[in-house]
């Protein structure tokens, strides 16, 4: 069972599935689990391998695995096997304690273009934790050693398919933003940022439209990218960016903390 529960959790890492991890670490009594016994948990609250008991232990861990997933903290829970009312009223008397972990696949932030603003966007993110796919024609690993993966042999980005949750910046120098806001538009990504002036990112927004992009979809796009910071340096202007994904990540208000009692 522990092997097909490691091969799962494998099979889960590679399609960046989220999952909670379920380890029995205490039983005080009778149980039908055992110490150190895993499950795994999916998004839906069911169990997917493993065993850590049935009845409503399996649903009290399941919640738990569900709230750990929402919130991405771990937690411990306490389930009274003996108390047919208040506990988990399972008959085999006892208790134990479940240790429940999230298991959530690091963001992914999809970086179009090349340069240094986007050399030093991929640093800040990577050191923030996210996993980060440059994709250009110019990209190089030397120039990008902290990315995922570097793509450079996809000039029409048909490689650029964002996911529920990804992130994706474009600073193509005009070349490419089209092409890569045509096909982010049609994903779930959580944020979309052009990199450009206001009079490049109006026109491009403008030709969408045309296109057929609705008003809510174009809304979407966050251009010219990032927080107003003042930023002049390419370091900083791709600190405004990933200030700004933060910002969307963490649900952020991105006020003045100083001042925080007047926003």
């Amino acid at each position: 069972m522990i092997r097909d529960i490691i091969e799962l959790q494998l099979e889960l890492h590679k399609k960046r599935r989220p999952y909670a991890l379920a380890t029995v670490v205490e039983i005080l009594g009778s149980s039908s689990a055992k110490p150190a016994a895993k499950a795994l948990i999916g998004l839906s609250g069911k169990v997917i391998a493993g065993w850590v008991g049935g009845g409503c232990a399996q649903s009290m861990v399941s919640n738990a695995a569900l709230k750990c997933l929402e919130t991405g903290e771990p937690r411990v829970i306490e389930i009274d096997l003996n108390d047919e009312v208040f506990g988990a009223g399972m008959p085999c008397g006892g208790s134990m304690r479940v240790y429940v972990e999230p298991i959530l696949p690091k963001p992914l932030l999809w970086l179009m273009g090349h340069g240094r603003i986007v050399e030093s966007l991929c640093e800040f993110a990577y050191r923030l934790g996210f996993e980060v796919v440059v994709n250009d024609p110019q990209a190089t690993t030397e120039c990008f050693p902290s990315a995922h993966s570097v793509i450079n042999d996809d000039s029409r980005y048909q490689q650029l398919r964002p996911q529920p949750g990804d992130f994706v910046v474009i600073a193509t120098h005009h070349k490419g933003d089209y092409d890569s806001l045509v096909r982010t538009l049609q994903s779930e990504a959580l944020y979309i940022a052009l990199v450009s002036s206001r009079k490049r990112a109006k026109l491009v927004l403008e030709r969408l439209e045309k296109e057929g992009f609705s008003e809510p979809s174009l809304a979407k796009v966050r251009a010219p990218a990032g927080l107003d910071l003042g930023a002049k340096l390419p370091e900083e202007i791709a600190l405004s960016i990933v200030s700004e994904m933060v910002l969307v990540r963490r649900g952020g208000l991105g006020g003045v903390l100083s001042k925080g009692a007047e926003y």
